[in-house]
């Protein structure tokens, strides 16, 4: 089997990774988002995405005599242990994650109505120092901060909006 990094590494399968952050789709719904994709190269690659168990399935439904199943991506294969990932694991899961926050920035980029103030768009990087205290109140505050808005659906006035977060120590 190869790396998660490997797989990741073909343009359609990172595409389908990007496109399900933080969602679930079915295959038709996939190839809206990506309409440049051939529909049989998706099905492939999505069916790659699932034996390496990228992609888990959440839902079937019988749709006009063939199978319509929803896909969503499988994190918990990425906390399937207690144990701490090691580095190449780490690596990868690092991977997914920045292959997700690119895809992300380019889908809003390719908008039309382009306009990071009206936005919201922001990224900033700062450097500060902290003890293993004060680094668990950071972490606690921040979901706190975060936590009364992580069920919201869709509904008037909401826009979809990526919230990410890097925190690793300095040099």
């Amino acid at each position: 089997m190869a790396s998660l990094a490997d797989l990741l590494h073909q343009p359609v399968r990172w595409r389908v990774v990007q496109a399900l952050i933080g969602r679930s789709l079915t295959t038709a719904e996939l190839g809206e988002v990506l309409s440049d994709v051939p529909t049989t190269t998706l099905y492939r690659h999505v069916a790659v995405l699932v034996k390496a168990d990228v992609l888990r399935v959440t839902d079937e439904r019988r749709v006009r005599g063939a199978t319509e199943r929803t896909y969503e991506l499988n994190s918990a294969a990425a906390d399937s242990d207690n144990e701490a990932p090691d580095r190449d694991r780490l690596r990868t899961m690092f991977t997914v994650y920045l292959a997700g926050l690119a895809g992300d920035f380019d889908r809003y980029l390719d908008r039309d109505d382009v306009d990071p103030v009206r936005d919201g768009v922001g990224f900033r990087q700062a450097a500060v120092w902290l003890s293993d205290e004060e680094l668990a109140e950071v972490q606690r505050r921040s979901l706190e901060a975060v936590q009364p808005y992580l069920d919201n659906g869709p509904g008037p006035g909401r826009v979809r909006r990526i919230l990410s977060n890097v925190l690793m120590p300095g040099d």
